[in-house]
Protein backbone atom coordinates (compact mmCIF):
# COMPACT_ATOMS: atom_id res chain seq x y z
CA UNK A 1 0.00 0.00 0.00
CA UNK A 2 2.83 2.34 0.88
CA UNK A 3 4.37 2.18 -2.72
CA UNK A 4 0.92 2.49 -3.99
CA UNK A 5 0.86 6.01 -2.23
CA UNK A 6 4.49 6.91 -3.09
CA UNK A 7 3.57 6.18 -7.07
CA UNK A 8 0.92 8.38 -6.74
CA UNK A 9 2.66 10.82 -4.93
CA UNK A 10 5.49 10.73 -7.43
CA UNK A 11 2.85 10.79 -10.47
CA UNK A 12 1.32 14.07 -8.56
CA UNK A 13 4.84 15.69 -8.44
CA UNK A 14 6.25 15.49 -11.77
CA UNK A 15 2.82 16.53 -13.30
CA UNK A 16 2.87 19.68 -11.10
CA UNK A 17 6.36 20.74 -11.43
CA UNK A 18 5.87 21.07 -15.42
CA UNK A 19 2.76 22.87 -14.84
CA UNK A 20 4.01 25.04 -12.68
CA UNK A 21 7.13 25.46 -14.59
CA UNK A 22 5.33 28.49 -16.77
CA UNK A 23 5.00 31.17 -14.16
CA UNK A 24 0.86 30.86 -13.13
CA UNK A 25 0.34 27.76 -13.94
CA UNK A 26 0.09 28.38 -17.67
CA UNK A 27 1.29 29.14 -21.03
CA UNK A 28 0.14 32.26 -22.81
CA UNK A 29 -0.64 30.76 -25.84
CA UNK A 30 -0.06 33.49 -28.70
CA UNK A 31 3.32 32.58 -27.61
CA UNK A 32 3.36 29.40 -28.40
CA UNK A 33 3.24 28.10 -32.49
CA UNK A 34 2.73 25.14 -33.84
CA UNK A 35 4.32 24.61 -37.52
CA UNK A 36 1.73 22.72 -39.16
CA UNK A 37 2.94 21.86 -42.30
CA UNK A 38 6.41 20.75 -39.95
CA UNK A 39 3.50 18.69 -38.09
CA UNK A 40 2.46 16.94 -41.06
CA UNK A 41 5.73 16.53 -42.39
CA UNK A 42 8.01 16.54 -39.78
CA UNK A 43 9.44 14.67 -37.18
CA UNK A 44 8.70 17.81 -34.73
CA UNK A 45 6.64 16.64 -31.78
CA UNK A 46 8.39 16.40 -28.22
CA UNK A 47 10.44 13.17 -27.20
CA UNK A 48 9.49 13.95 -23.27
CA UNK A 49 6.20 12.52 -22.65
CA UNK A 50 5.61 15.03 -19.99
CA UNK A 51 5.05 17.97 -22.15
CA UNK A 52 1.94 20.58 -23.27
CA UNK A 53 0.06 18.60 -26.10
CA UNK A 54 -1.41 21.91 -26.89
CA UNK A 55 2.23 23.27 -28.15
CA UNK A 56 3.53 20.84 -30.22
CA UNK A 57 6.76 22.01 -31.80
CA UNK A 58 6.79 25.04 -29.55
CA UNK A 59 8.20 28.26 -31.11
CA UNK A 60 7.10 31.25 -29.11
CA UNK A 61 7.42 35.02 -29.76
CA UNK A 62 7.91 37.66 -27.47
CA UNK A 63 5.03 39.55 -26.15
CA UNK A 64 5.13 43.55 -27.29
CA UNK A 65 2.77 46.13 -26.71
CA UNK A 66 -0.26 47.38 -28.80
CA UNK A 67 -0.60 43.74 -30.62
CA UNK A 68 -4.02 43.10 -29.67
CA UNK A 69 -6.46 43.86 -32.70
CA UNK A 70 -9.53 42.51 -33.20
CA UNK A 71 -8.58 41.37 -36.64
CA UNK A 72 -5.52 39.94 -36.08
CA UNK A 73 -6.16 37.34 -32.94
CA UNK A 74 -9.58 36.79 -31.04
CA UNK A 75 -7.51 36.97 -27.43
CA UNK A 76 -5.81 40.54 -26.72
CA UNK A 77 -1.98 39.93 -26.98
CA UNK A 78 -1.91 41.34 -23.14
CA UNK A 79 -0.79 38.36 -21.33
CA UNK A 80 2.71 38.76 -19.39
CA UNK A 81 5.65 37.49 -21.04
CA UNK A 82 5.88 33.42 -20.29
CA UNK A 83 8.96 32.97 -17.81
CA UNK A 84 9.62 28.88 -19.14
CA UNK A 85 9.46 29.94 -22.73
CA UNK A 86 11.22 33.38 -22.40
CA UNK A 87 14.49 32.44 -24.38
CA UNK A 88 13.67 32.03 -27.56
CA UNK A 89 15.38 31.66 -30.65
CA UNK A 90 14.93 33.87 -33.11
CA UNK A 91 14.81 31.28 -36.33
CA UNK A 92 11.56 30.34 -34.66
CA UNK A 93 9.72 33.22 -36.23
CA UNK A 94 9.80 31.62 -39.46
CA UNK A 95 7.52 28.65 -38.92
CA UNK A 96 4.33 28.04 -41.18
CA UNK A 97 1.38 28.79 -40.43
CA UNK A 98 -1.01 27.45 -38.00
CA UNK A 99 -1.17 26.62 -34.55
CA UNK A 100 -3.22 23.82 -33.42
CA UNK A 101 -3.53 21.56 -30.40
CA UNK A 102 -5.47 18.19 -28.94
CA UNK A 103 -6.95 20.99 -26.04
CA UNK A 104 -8.83 18.49 -23.35
CA UNK A 105 -7.46 15.52 -25.54
CA UNK A 106 -6.04 14.82 -22.30
CA UNK A 107 -9.86 14.50 -20.35
CA UNK A 108 -11.27 13.38 -23.40
CA UNK A 109 -9.08 9.98 -23.53
CA UNK A 110 -9.44 9.55 -19.97
CA UNK A 111 -13.23 8.90 -20.95
CA UNK A 112 -12.97 6.87 -23.70
CA UNK A 113 -10.46 4.30 -21.69
CA UNK A 114 -7.35 5.35 -23.72
CA UNK A 115 -5.06 6.27 -20.49
CA UNK A 116 -6.52 4.48 -18.18
CA UNK A 117 -3.42 1.70 -18.21
CA UNK A 118 -1.05 4.71 -18.61
CA UNK A 119 -2.97 6.57 -15.40
CA UNK A 120 -5.39 4.45 -13.55
CA UNK A 121 -4.45 5.64 -10.21
CA UNK A 122 -4.54 8.89 -11.12
CA UNK A 123 -8.33 8.77 -12.98
CA UNK A 124 -9.97 11.35 -10.26
CA UNK A 125 -7.56 13.76 -11.68
CA UNK A 126 -8.48 13.62 -15.36
CA UNK A 127 -8.55 17.70 -16.33
CA UNK A 128 -4.65 17.74 -14.81
CA UNK A 129 -3.67 14.38 -17.03
CA UNK A 130 -5.05 16.88 -20.04
CA UNK A 131 -1.90 18.69 -20.09
CA UNK A 132 0.78 16.00 -20.24
CA UNK A 133 -0.73 13.64 -22.95
CA UNK A 134 2.02 12.48 -25.11
CA UNK A 135 1.81 13.60 -28.59
CA UNK A 136 3.77 11.70 -31.79
CA UNK A 137 3.65 11.39 -34.97
CA UNK A 138 3.40 8.44 -37.52
CA UNK A 139 6.04 7.35 -39.81
CA UNK A 140 3.76 9.02 -42.92
CA UNK A 141 3.56 12.54 -40.83
CA UNK A 142 0.26 12.40 -38.99
CA UNK A 143 -0.67 13.62 -35.60
CA UNK A 144 -1.29 11.15 -32.79
CA UNK A 145 -1.32 10.02 -29.06
CA UNK A 146 0.98 7.31 -27.55
CA UNK A 147 -1.63 4.49 -26.58
CA UNK A 148 -1.62 1.15 -25.89
CA UNK A 149 -2.37 -1.50 -28.86
CA UNK A 150 -5.98 -2.27 -27.53
CA UNK A 151 -7.15 0.88 -25.99
CA UNK A 152 -6.32 2.45 -29.43
CA UNK A 153 -8.52 -0.18 -31.19
CA UNK A 154 -10.88 0.39 -28.84
CA UNK A 155 -11.61 3.97 -30.48
CA UNK A 156 -11.25 2.78 -34.19
CA UNK A 157 -7.54 4.37 -33.87
CA UNK A 158 -4.94 3.32 -36.19
CA UNK A 159 -1.60 1.95 -34.54
CA UNK A 160 1.00 4.05 -36.90
CA UNK A 161 4.29 3.89 -35.27
CA UNK A 162 5.95 3.10 -32.19
CA UNK A 163 6.51 4.71 -28.65
CA UNK A 164 8.05 4.37 -25.77
CA UNK A 165 7.39 1.09 -23.36
CA UNK A 166 5.90 -0.80 -26.00
CA UNK A 167 3.07 1.84 -26.51
CA UNK A 168 1.50 2.64 -29.91
CA UNK A 169 1.45 5.64 -32.16
CA UNK A 170 -2.42 6.14 -31.90
CA UNK A 171 -3.95 8.01 -35.29
CA UNK A 172 -7.74 8.61 -35.64
CA UNK A 173 -8.82 7.99 -39.15
CA UNK A 174 -11.84 7.76 -41.07
CA UNK A 175 -12.04 6.21 -44.10
CA UNK A 176 -15.57 5.87 -44.61
CA UNK A 177 -18.59 7.82 -46.29
CA UNK A 178 -21.18 8.65 -44.23
CA UNK A 179 -19.40 8.83 -41.29
CA UNK A 180 -19.14 11.09 -38.15
CA UNK A 181 -16.19 12.95 -36.87
CA UNK A 182 -16.15 13.64 -33.30
CA UNK A 183 -12.68 13.80 -31.88
CA UNK A 184 -9.99 16.55 -32.79
CA UNK A 185 -7.49 15.43 -35.18
CA UNK A 186 -9.64 12.90 -37.19
CA UNK A 187 -8.45 12.33 -40.37
CA UNK A 188 -10.74 11.74 -43.31
CA UNK A 189 -9.44 9.64 -46.01
CA UNK A 190 -10.97 8.66 -49.44
CA UNK A 191 -12.03 5.43 -48.92
CA UNK A 192 -10.01 2.06 -49.69
CA UNK A 193 -12.78 0.58 -52.11
CA UNK A 194 -14.57 2.57 -54.73
CA UNK A 195 -16.10 6.05 -54.05
CA UNK A 196 -19.77 6.30 -54.07
CA UNK A 197 -21.10 9.94 -54.90
CA UNK A 198 -22.15 12.06 -52.88
CA UNK A 199 -19.06 10.71 -50.42
CA UNK A 200 -20.04 12.91 -47.22
CA UNK A 201 -18.36 12.96 -43.39
CA UNK A 202 -20.47 15.63 -40.93
CA UNK A 203 -18.30 16.82 -38.42
CA UNK A 204 -20.48 17.00 -35.26
CA UNK A 205 -19.91 19.37 -32.95
CA UNK A 206 -21.66 19.38 -29.45
CA UNK A 207 -19.92 20.40 -25.87
CA UNK A 208 -22.03 17.75 -24.05
CA UNK A 209 -19.64 15.38 -25.69
CA UNK A 210 -17.10 13.94 -23.60
CA UNK A 211 -14.29 14.51 -26.08
CA UNK A 212 -15.66 18.11 -26.61
CA UNK A 213 -14.60 19.12 -23.19
CA UNK A 214 -14.07 22.74 -24.59
CA UNK A 215 -16.89 24.51 -26.92
CA UNK A 216 -15.66 24.66 -30.38
CA UNK A 217 -16.08 27.28 -32.63
CA UNK A 218 -13.91 27.26 -35.45
CA UNK A 219 -12.89 24.00 -37.71
CA UNK A 220 -9.47 23.95 -39.46
CA UNK A 221 -9.42 21.73 -42.49
CA UNK A 222 -5.67 20.65 -43.97
CA UNK A 223 -6.20 19.15 -47.48
CA UNK A 224 -3.13 16.92 -46.84
CA UNK A 225 -3.59 15.47 -50.21
CA UNK A 226 -6.53 16.02 -52.44
CA UNK A 227 -6.98 15.02 -55.93
CA UNK A 228 -10.00 15.05 -58.04
CA UNK A 229 -11.28 15.82 -61.67
CA UNK A 230 -10.21 19.53 -62.73
CA UNK A 231 -12.54 22.07 -63.92
CA UNK A 232 -13.66 22.44 -67.00
CA UNK A 233 -13.44 25.93 -68.50
CA UNK A 234 -13.11 26.78 -64.81
CA UNK A 235 -16.87 24.63 -63.31
CA UNK A 236 -15.81 21.84 -61.14
CA UNK A 237 -17.61 18.50 -62.23
CA UNK A 238 -16.28 17.08 -59.18
CA UNK A 239 -16.71 18.89 -56.61
CA UNK A 240 -15.95 19.84 -52.48
CA UNK A 241 -18.26 21.68 -50.44
CA UNK A 242 -19.10 22.66 -46.99
CA UNK A 243 -22.40 22.90 -45.39
CA UNK A 244 -23.31 24.29 -41.81
CA UNK A 245 -20.25 26.11 -41.27
CA UNK A 246 -20.92 30.23 -40.19
CA UNK A 247 -18.24 30.85 -43.29
CA UNK A 248 -19.09 30.35 -47.06
CA UNK A 249 -16.84 27.97 -48.70
CA UNK A 250 -15.75 28.09 -51.94
CA UNK A 251 -17.06 24.91 -54.29
CA UNK A 252 -13.18 23.86 -55.00
CA UNK A 253 -12.28 20.66 -57.15
CA UNK A 254 -8.68 19.59 -58.70
CA UNK A 255 -5.41 19.60 -56.74
CA UNK A 256 -5.02 20.96 -53.59
CA UNK A 257 -2.72 19.13 -51.55
CA UNK A 258 -1.02 21.72 -49.18
CA UNK A 259 -4.27 24.20 -49.26
CA UNK A 260 -6.40 24.80 -45.70
CA UNK A 261 -9.60 26.34 -44.75
CA UNK A 262 -10.73 27.99 -41.69
CA UNK A 263 -14.84 27.76 -40.90
CA UNK A 264 -16.26 29.74 -38.21
CA UNK A 265 -19.55 27.78 -36.07
CA UNK A 266 -21.36 28.74 -33.38
CA UNK A 267 -19.87 28.26 -30.32
CA UNK A 268 -20.88 24.44 -29.47
CA UNK A 269 -21.71 25.55 -26.08
CA UNK A 270 -24.47 27.66 -27.04
CA UNK A 271 -25.76 24.67 -29.57
CA UNK A 272 -24.46 21.68 -31.38
CA UNK A 273 -23.85 22.08 -35.01
CA UNK A 274 -23.24 19.86 -37.87
CA UNK A 275 -20.79 20.64 -40.27
CA UNK A 276 -20.68 18.59 -43.52
CA UNK A 277 -17.87 18.28 -46.02
CA UNK A 278 -19.46 16.84 -49.55
CA UNK A 279 -17.65 15.09 -52.27
CA UNK A 280 -19.77 14.77 -55.64
CA UNK A 281 -18.77 13.10 -58.78
CA UNK A 282 -19.17 13.28 -62.02
CA UNK A 283 -19.52 10.07 -63.48
CA UNK A 284 -16.45 8.58 -65.72
CA UNK A 285 -14.00 10.63 -63.76
CA UNK A 286 -11.07 9.06 -62.62
CA UNK A 287 -10.83 8.01 -59.25
CA UNK A 288 -10.45 10.77 -57.07
CA UNK A 289 -8.29 10.55 -53.18
CA UNK A 290 -7.74 12.58 -50.39
CA UNK A 291 -6.89 12.79 -47.00
CA UNK A 292 -8.34 15.91 -44.67
CA UNK A 293 -7.06 16.41 -41.54
CA UNK A 294 -9.95 18.24 -39.15
CA UNK A 295 -8.82 20.66 -36.18
CA UNK A 296 -11.64 21.41 -33.88
CA UNK A 297 -10.70 24.98 -32.45
CA UNK A 298 -11.50 25.76 -28.93
CA UNK A 299 -13.44 29.09 -28.34
CA UNK A 300 -11.73 31.71 -27.04
CA UNK A 301 -8.46 30.39 -28.51
CA UNK A 302 -5.83 33.14 -29.28
CA UNK A 303 -4.91 30.90 -32.72
CA UNK A 304 -8.03 31.45 -34.19
CA UNK A 305 -8.62 32.56 -37.93
CA UNK A 306 -9.91 36.11 -37.56
CA UNK A 307 -13.42 36.45 -39.04
CA UNK A 308 -14.26 36.35 -42.51
CA UNK A 309 -11.07 34.73 -43.06
CA UNK A 310 -10.90 31.64 -45.50
CA UNK A 311 -7.17 31.10 -45.58
CA UNK A 312 -4.97 32.33 -42.22
CA UNK A 313 -0.74 32.60 -42.32
CA UNK A 314 0.89 33.48 -39.50
CA UNK A 315 4.36 33.77 -40.26
CA UNK A 316 6.85 36.16 -41.38
CA UNK A 317 7.32 34.56 -45.09
CA UNK A 318 5.76 32.01 -47.37
CA UNK A 319 3.87 30.67 -50.13
CA UNK A 320 -0.02 31.23 -51.03
CA UNK A 321 -1.76 29.24 -54.00
CA UNK A 322 -5.57 29.99 -55.10
CA UNK A 323 -7.08 26.66 -55.17
CA UNK A 324 -5.95 24.17 -58.16
CA UNK A 325 -2.83 26.03 -59.06
CA UNK A 326 -0.23 24.01 -60.11
CA UNK A 327 2.47 24.13 -62.02
CA UNK A 328 1.63 22.95 -65.19
CA UNK A 329 0.46 23.84 -68.12
CA UNK A 330 -2.96 22.23 -67.97
CA UNK A 331 -4.15 24.13 -64.63
CA UNK A 332 -6.94 25.70 -64.66
CA UNK A 333 -8.69 29.00 -62.63
CA UNK A 334 -11.93 27.68 -60.26
CA UNK A 335 -15.24 29.49 -61.11
CA UNK A 336 -16.89 31.24 -58.26
CA UNK A 337 -14.33 32.21 -55.89
CA UNK A 338 -14.62 34.71 -53.16
CA UNK A 339 -12.79 34.75 -49.79
CA UNK A 340 -9.66 36.75 -47.97
CA UNK A 341 -6.87 35.73 -47.00
CA UNK A 342 -5.22 37.08 -43.49
CA UNK A 343 -2.24 37.26 -42.62
CA UNK A 344 -0.94 38.17 -38.98
CA UNK A 345 1.38 41.24 -38.52
CA UNK A 346 4.45 39.21 -37.52
CA UNK A 347 7.34 40.56 -35.93
CA UNK A 348 10.46 41.11 -38.04
CA UNK A 349 13.95 42.03 -36.43
CA UNK A 350 12.22 42.06 -33.20
CA UNK A 351 9.53 44.93 -34.87
CA UNK A 352 5.73 44.86 -35.99
CA UNK A 353 6.12 44.51 -39.67
CA UNK A 354 4.81 47.49 -41.13
CA UNK A 355 4.16 45.90 -44.92
CA UNK A 356 3.89 42.92 -46.74
CA UNK A 357 5.29 42.47 -50.25
CA UNK A 358 4.04 39.33 -52.47
CA UNK A 359 5.98 38.04 -55.49
CA UNK A 360 5.26 35.58 -58.15
CA UNK A 361 6.65 32.10 -57.90
CA UNK A 362 9.93 31.90 -59.54
CA UNK A 363 10.66 28.55 -59.97
CA UNK A 364 7.92 27.44 -62.05
CA UNK A 365 8.70 25.43 -64.85
CA UNK A 366 5.25 24.54 -66.72
CA UNK A 367 2.89 26.65 -65.21
CA UNK A 368 2.10 30.02 -64.90
CA UNK A 369 2.38 32.02 -61.64
CA UNK A 370 -0.15 34.78 -62.20
CA UNK A 371 -3.13 34.68 -64.65
CA UNK A 372 -6.16 35.75 -63.67
CA UNK A 373 -8.49 37.30 -67.06
CA UNK A 374 -6.92 37.11 -70.36
CA UNK A 375 -5.97 41.15 -70.31
CA UNK A 376 -7.37 43.16 -73.80
CA UNK A 377 -5.14 42.77 -77.06
CA UNK A 378 -3.83 46.62 -77.74
CA UNK A 379 -0.19 47.93 -78.84
CA UNK A 380 -1.10 46.54 -82.77
CA UNK A 381 -3.26 46.51 -85.12
CA UNK A 382 -6.33 44.42 -85.11
CA UNK A 383 -7.46 44.83 -88.51
CA UNK A 384 -4.36 42.14 -88.83
CA UNK A 385 -3.36 40.85 -86.01
CA UNK A 386 -0.28 38.82 -85.82
CA UNK A 387 0.98 35.67 -83.85
CA UNK A 388 3.76 37.95 -82.25
CA UNK A 389 0.97 40.37 -81.38
CA UNK A 390 -1.17 38.18 -79.87
CA UNK A 391 1.44 36.10 -78.07
CA UNK A 392 2.24 40.45 -76.63
CA UNK A 393 -1.29 40.63 -76.02
CA UNK A 394 -1.64 37.36 -73.49
CA UNK A 395 1.47 38.93 -71.32
CA UNK A 396 -0.43 42.21 -70.39
CA UNK A 397 -0.89 43.59 -66.78
CA UNK A 398 -3.90 44.80 -66.18
CA UNK A 399 -5.45 47.01 -63.52
CA UNK A 400 -8.59 49.10 -62.90
CA UNK A 401 -12.57 48.51 -63.70
CA UNK A 402 -13.27 49.32 -67.47
CA UNK A 403 -11.57 50.59 -70.48
CA UNK A 404 -12.74 51.81 -73.55
CA UNK A 405 -11.20 52.69 -77.13
CA UNK A 406 -10.27 56.17 -77.18
CA UNK A 407 -9.36 56.26 -81.07
CA UNK A 408 -13.30 56.47 -81.58
CA UNK A 409 -15.78 59.09 -81.14
CA UNK A 410 -17.30 59.49 -77.49
CA UNK A 411 -20.74 57.89 -79.23
CA UNK A 412 -19.08 54.95 -80.27
CA UNK A 413 -17.31 53.77 -77.51
CA UNK A 414 -18.20 50.67 -75.32
CA UNK A 415 -16.95 49.92 -72.04
CA UNK A 416 -15.22 46.67 -71.52
CA UNK A 417 -14.60 45.17 -68.02
CA UNK A 418 -10.92 44.34 -66.87
CA UNK A 419 -10.55 43.41 -63.12
CA UNK A 420 -14.40 43.43 -62.61
CA UNK A 421 -14.82 39.91 -62.97
CA UNK A 422 -11.84 38.27 -61.97
CA UNK A 423 -8.64 39.89 -59.76
CA UNK A 424 -6.97 39.10 -56.79
CA UNK A 425 -7.18 42.33 -54.40
CA UNK A 426 -4.13 43.54 -52.29
CA UNK A 427 -5.26 47.00 -50.70
CA UNK A 428 -2.65 49.74 -51.04
CA UNK A 429 -0.77 47.75 -53.40
CA UNK A 430 2.68 49.74 -54.83
CA UNK A 431 5.33 49.00 -56.79
CA UNK A 432 9.19 49.95 -56.60
CA UNK A 433 7.97 53.00 -57.79
CA UNK A 434 5.23 53.90 -55.68
CA UNK A 435 3.17 53.21 -58.52
CA UNK A 436 -0.15 52.27 -56.79
CA UNK A 437 -3.42 49.84 -57.23
CA UNK A 438 -5.80 48.08 -56.01
CA UNK A 439 -7.00 45.55 -58.53
CA UNK A 440 -5.07 43.15 -60.52
CA UNK A 441 -5.36 40.83 -63.07
CA UNK A 442 -3.82 39.61 -66.44
CA UNK A 443 -0.84 37.79 -66.76
CA UNK A 444 1.47 39.59 -64.79
CA UNK A 445 1.29 41.04 -61.20
CA UNK A 446 2.29 44.73 -61.96
CA UNK A 447 0.56 48.34 -60.44
CA UNK A 448 0.38 49.84 -64.10
CA UNK A 449 -2.53 51.08 -65.57
CA UNK A 450 -4.10 50.33 -69.03
CA UNK A 451 -2.90 52.03 -72.49
CA UNK A 452 -5.01 53.12 -75.17
CA UNK A 453 -6.61 49.64 -76.21
CA UNK A 454 -8.20 48.72 -79.08
CA UNK A 455 -11.61 49.13 -79.93
CA UNK A 456 -13.63 47.15 -77.41
CA UNK A 457 -16.25 46.21 -80.32
CA UNK A 458 -13.13 44.25 -81.61
CA UNK A 459 -11.74 43.01 -78.87
CA UNK A 460 -15.08 41.50 -77.95
CA UNK A 461 -15.99 39.81 -81.48
CA UNK A 462 -19.25 41.73 -81.58
CA UNK A 463 -18.13 43.52 -85.13
CA UNK A 464 -15.64 43.56 -87.56
CA UNK A 465 -12.73 44.50 -86.32
CA UNK A 466 -12.15 48.46 -87.61
CA UNK A 467 -8.19 49.10 -89.73
CA UNK A 468 -6.69 51.20 -86.31
CA UNK A 469 -2.67 52.35 -86.35
CA UNK A 470 -1.00 50.83 -83.75
CA UNK A 471 -2.30 52.09 -79.99
CA UNK A 472 -0.43 52.86 -76.75
CA UNK A 473 0.63 49.27 -74.35
CA UNK A 474 -1.66 48.54 -72.25
CA UNK A 475 0.26 47.08 -68.98
CA UNK A 476 3.60 45.36 -68.65
CA UNK A 477 4.93 42.19 -69.85
CA UNK A 478 6.64 41.33 -66.87
CA UNK A 479 5.80 40.97 -63.16
CA UNK A 480 7.07 43.35 -60.31
CA UNK A 481 7.12 42.54 -56.36
CA UNK A 482 4.06 44.57 -55.10
CA UNK A 483 3.88 45.85 -51.35
CA UNK A 484 1.05 47.24 -49.16
CA UNK A 485 1.13 48.91 -45.71
CA UNK A 486 -2.50 48.66 -45.10
CA UNK A 487 -2.95 46.58 -41.93
CA UNK A 488 -4.43 44.15 -40.98
CA UNK A 489 -2.97 42.56 -43.98
CA UNK A 490 -5.34 41.13 -46.32
CA UNK A 491 -5.75 39.93 -49.73
CA UNK A 492 -9.37 38.66 -51.66
CA UNK A 493 -9.64 36.48 -54.33
CA UNK A 494 -12.49 36.88 -56.50
CA UNK A 495 -13.56 35.09 -59.58
CA UNK A 496 -17.24 34.79 -61.59
CA UNK A 497 -19.26 31.88 -62.64
CA UNK A 498 -18.15 31.56 -65.88
CA UNK A 499 -14.47 31.78 -68.37
CA UNK A 500 -16.22 32.92 -71.72
CA UNK A 501 -17.44 36.28 -73.02
CA UNK A 502 -19.88 38.27 -70.92
CA UNK A 503 -22.08 40.11 -73.35
CA UNK A 504 -22.96 43.54 -73.03
CA UNK A 505 -26.43 44.28 -71.55
CA UNK A 506 -28.13 46.78 -69.34
CA UNK A 507 -26.58 46.72 -66.10
CA UNK A 508 -23.89 44.53 -67.76
CA UNK A 509 -20.39 45.45 -68.73
CA UNK A 510 -19.74 43.39 -71.42
CA UNK A 511 -16.10 41.39 -71.47
CA UNK A 512 -13.16 39.26 -72.88
CA UNK A 513 -13.24 35.74 -72.86
CA UNK A 514 -10.50 34.16 -70.88
CA UNK A 515 -8.65 31.91 -71.86
CA UNK A 516 -6.63 29.31 -70.02
CA UNK A 517 -6.28 31.47 -66.68
CA UNK A 518 -4.53 29.59 -64.12
CA UNK A 519 -5.12 31.88 -60.48
CA UNK A 520 -1.71 32.57 -58.95
CA UNK A 521 1.26 31.24 -56.89
CA UNK A 522 2.59 34.28 -54.88
CA UNK A 523 5.39 34.40 -52.44
CA UNK A 524 4.67 36.87 -49.79
CA UNK A 525 7.10 38.17 -46.93
CA UNK A 526 6.48 40.67 -43.57
CA UNK A 527 9.18 43.33 -44.03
Amino acid sequence: MMAREIEIFLSLTLICTTIWACKDGQVDQLTARQGLDGLLNENSYPTNSWVFPYYYNIQPQVPFAGYANSYEGRIPFNRKPPGYFANVNADYYNSQEGRLGFGNLGANLFNTGLLSNLFTPLTPLANLINRVVEACTSPSGEAGVCSTASACSSISGRPSGSCTQGRVCCVNVVNACGNNATRNNTYWQSPFTSVSSPCSLTVHLDNKLAQQASPICQIRLDFVSFTTAPPTDGTCTDTFTVEGATTVAPTICGVNSGQHMYLDVPSSATTPTDVKLIFKFATGTAAPTWNIKIAMLPCGATYLAPADCLQYFTSATGRVKSFNWQDSAAARQLNNQNYNICFRTELVSGSRATQMCVSVCTEVTSGDAFSITTPPQSAFDLAAPTAGAAAFAATLSSIGTTFFDASVPPSARVSVATCLYDYLLINGGRDANNVEADRYCGNALNPVALGTPATAAAALALATPLTLTKQTPGGLATSTQVCTPVKPFKMTYHTDGQETVVVAATNTIGALADTANTGFCLDYQEK
